[in-house]
């Protein structure tokens, strides 16, 4: 099954499954508690390198995207990848962004990446 994409800002709810939070920096303002997170894989979020580079600009999304499938294609990063895809076979899985943007961030490739490896 497909993993779903949230935002983190939004309240948890019961069809969430497992929370998955994919940055590598915890979201401005929000506790622990209140963001409910069941895993952080900091593992899989895009690289300090490439989250300043891309910096949300709507125009590199295209070349962020390839970028970043390469960043998880990377062998230290299959390990952390197959954690997730194992908790989306045993049940729901929700993958949780800090970002504005609810179209073009880190969550939607990873979601699209956790789908094709099924």
């Amino acid at each position: 099954m497909a993993p779903r994409v949230k935002r983190i800002y939004l309240p948890p709810a019961p069809d969430d499954g497992i929370r998955v939070l994919v940055d590598r920096l915890w979201p401005r303002g929000l506790s622990k508690a209140a963001a409910a997170v069941d895993l952080w894989a900091k593992e899989v979020a895009p690289s300090d390198a490439l989250r300043r580079w891309f910096h949300h600009q709507v125009a590199l999304w295209s070349e962020f995207e390839a970028r970043y499938r390469a960043e998880l294609a990377a062998p230290e990063r299959v390990a952390a990848l197959d954690q997730i895809a194992d908790l989306a076979r045993a049940g729901p899985v929700t993958l949780l962004y800090g970002a504005k943007d609810e179209t073009h961030n880190q969550a939607r490739i990873l979601a699209a990446v956790l789908a094709e490896r099924a």
